[in-house]
C-alpha cells in the first residue's frame, strides 16, 4: 500500500490555513477593497495561519520529536503553596 503524501496532521493544519485565508479575503471583499487587496490578505492570513495551527495542534503520536511546543504548566503547579 503506497503511503499518504502528507500527514493527518499536517493536512489538518493546511486545511485550517486554507480556511483561515478563505475567511480573511471574503471578509475583506466584503469590506469593499479590491480582488487584489482581498487575495493579499487572504495569502496573508493563510501564511501566518500555518505556524500558528502548527504549534496549536498537538504532537502527542510522537513524543519524542523536538519541535512539538513544551506543554505549558499551571499557576498552581508553579506556585509554591
Amino acid at each position: 500500500m503506497e503511503r499518504p503524501l502528507l500527514s493527518l496532521r499536517s493536512t489538518l493544519v493546511f486545511l485550517l490555513a486554507v480556511l483561515a485565508g478563505a475567511a480573511a479575503g471574503g471578509l475583506t471583499a466584503l469590506a469593499g477593497e479590491g480582488t487584489a487587496r482581498s487575495l493579499l490578505a487572504g495569502f496573508a492570513a493563510a501564511g501566518l495561519a500555518v505556524p500558528f495551527f502548527n504549534s496549536l495542534i498537538s504532537c502527542e503520536d510522537r513524543p519524542a520529536q523536538s519541535s512539538c511546543p513544551a506543554p505549558v504548566s499551571t499557576a498552581r503547579e508553579e506556585s509554591n503553596g
